[in-house]
């Protein structure tokens, strides 16, 4: 083989293994951002998005136009009620980058569980819905360039999202025994309980550790 085709098949394996380093980190990019929602993790959410001035946000209320706007939708509510839940799982997430490797868009599942305090007491939903963003690499770091979610149902657990005279009756499941386990559980994890599972890596954009075991020490749940 002769020199200039190696090199030639080396540039080529570089771009394909940059790609998929490029999907990855956009991938960890928005499976972060569904982590931090649920418990509402404001800066560290903020932090995902690009500072370009085309930045934006579109929920159901509408789009968030600029950084600054961003950033006061997040802000709006800090330090929510250990009764605050807002899961929203990233799941078959499906990744493009453009041929200059500089921007990418991607498409997701979201799918969750909510709990919603009021003054009256706690709402709670299930929800589903489409996310789809795109993506514009920093200075080296993959950010949020726009961020849509579209939603396809929510309901009660209660309710359901199928209307009542299209339901079919469910049997009772059948319990299974419980094993004790080797090194029982110091801490419960459930809601209403607050915890933040700690995370294994440091905000992808920032490089920063993040803020949950400031959040789980202030509620006195520290894992074993």
């Amino acid at each position: 083989m002769k020199l200039e085709e190696l090199e030639t098949r080396l540039k080529i394996l570089e771009k394909r293994v940059q790609k998929l380093q490029d999907i990855e980190d956009i991938k960890t990019l928005q499976k972060s951002y569904g982590y931090y929602l649920e418990h509402w993790m404001a800066d560290e959410i903020i932090d995902l998005f690009s500072d370009s001035p085309d930045v934006s946000l579109t929920l159901a209320a509408g789009t968030y136009l600029g950084k600054k706007s961003i950033t006061n939708y997040f802000k709006r509510m800090n330090n929510p009620s250990p009764e605050f839940m807002h899961q929203v799982m990233q799941l078959s997430g499906i990744v493009t980058v453009a041929p200059n490797g500089k921007t990418a868009k991607g498409r997701w599942y979201g799918f969750g569980a909510l709990a919603i305090p009021l003054p009256a007491g706690v709402r709670q939903l299930f929800m589903g819905g489409i996310y789809g963003g795109e993506y514009v690499k920093e200075d080296g770091k993959w950010k949020f360039k726009t961020l849509r979610f579209d939603q396809v149902y929510s309901a009660a657990p209660s309710e359901g999202w199928v209307k009542p005279d299209r339901l079919v009756a469910v049997s009772p499941q059948a319990s299974v025994p419980r094993l004790e386990a080797d090194i029982p559980r110091a801490v419960s994890s459930r809601y209403p309980s607050g915890y933040i599972f700690p995370f294994h890596y440091k905000h992808p954009v920032t490089g920063k550790e993040t803020s949950e075991k400031k959040r789980n020490t202030s509620l006195k749940r520290v894992r074993s």
